[in-house]
């Protein structure tokens, strides 16, 4: 009996010895298939226009496909249980955006996230000022003008949001708070593909929405851009006035992570983040974000994991008030 047991204590700790150096082996030779990104976002939506720019950029520096697989609704509650119900094998990820970590409690099952708890942490792709577009019925040209339009006709106009709880949502109870009006809510699973039918036809009044995703909208005139969430206009868009020209102070911007289910493998979630960063220090893809109104911020794992707990702490209150 001490025998065995000596040779299986013997046969586990060679087993130890190799783990290191099988899991490398493993990071060295990875990818060699195709990589699938789940996200949270619906197709053509300001996450989903910039995620699938990044997920090109790592086709080409890893020479396989990175495919973009969308899985909207529930406030990302579904496509965080796709995404945690995957094979930790590194060849699924996850992009959820900034609203999957500030979900209302009890709204949608397993949501907010947290890191490190429900994902392992890999890095950042970009932040995106969010917008706000008009109708071309309602009959205004700028903020200024909504604000007056939206006092005398308090809770008639109506607003379109990509989900209850999202950034498109907090953004459109932020401005109701700062212009002290009232507007009417409509959410959108679909995102802004879904909604700007309605918009354009004047069935919905206005619209806020990440600038990436409604760039070309705007640029098209099919719907008046009145202003955009940065703190600064836009180098792309330098006749889009910004929101805090009229609200001093009023900075409102998504953004998206990218993270692994746990149990992946450290060196491959390593690998990846790596590779991320070196993606996006390319001058090609920040001029490809940038002409979307993505702009890129790369992060470590760690420095990843603490933005996102400050973001929660930061917009807290918000979310206290949309569950009141």
């Amino acid at each position: 009996m001490k025998t065995a047991w000596r040779w299986s204590s013997i046969v586990g700790l060679l087993w130890l010895a190799a783990a290191p150096t099988e899991a490398a082996a493993q990071a060295d030779g990875y990818p060699n298939k195709p990589v699938r990104i789940i996200s949270d976002s619906a197709p053509g939506s300001s996450p989903d226009v910039g995620l699938r720019v990044i997920a090109e950029a790592l086709s080409q520096h890893w020479g396989q496909q990175v495919v973009v697989v969308n899985h909207p609704g529930a406030s990302g509650a579904i496509s965080a249980r796709v995404a945690a119900e995957a094979a930790p094998d590194g060849y699924t990820l996850y992009a959820p955006a900034l609203s999957t970590f500030l979900a209302l409690p009890g709204r949608a099952p397993n949501l907010p996230l947290m890191l490190p708890r429900d994902f392992m942490p890999i890095g950042f792709t970009f932040d995106q000022p969010m917008s706000i577009g008009a109708s071309p019925t309602l009959g205004v040209s700028t903020l200024p003008e909504l604000i007056a339009l939206a006092k005398s006709r308090p809770g008639e106009i109506s607003y379109s949001v990509a989900g209850v709880g999202r950034m498109t949502h907090l953004t459109g109870e932020l401005l109701q708070m700062r212009a002290d009006i009232k507007l009417q809510m409509v959410p959108y699973t679909g995102g802004a593909a879904q909604a700007l039918s309605d918009i354009i036809a004047g069935r919905i009044s206005m619209i806020v929405e990440g600038y990436a995703g409604m760039a070309g909208i705007y640029q098209a005139g099919s719907i008046k851009p009145l202003a955009v969430g940065s703190a600064q206009r836009l180098l792309e868009a330098p006749n889009i006035p910004t929101v805090a020209e009229t609200l001093p102070g009023f900075v409102a911007a998504g953004w998206q992570v990218v993270v692994a289910p746990n149990g992946t493998l450290e060196t491959i979630v390593t690998k990846v983040g790596m590779d991320l960063r070196q993606v996006l220090t390319k001058p090609d893809t920040i001029g490809r974000l940038a002409a979307r109104g993505s702009y890129t911020r790369p992060m470590t794992a760690n420095e990843t994991e603490n933005f996102v707990r400050e973001q929660q702490k930061l917009w807290k209150p918000a979310m206290e008030r949309i569950a009141n």
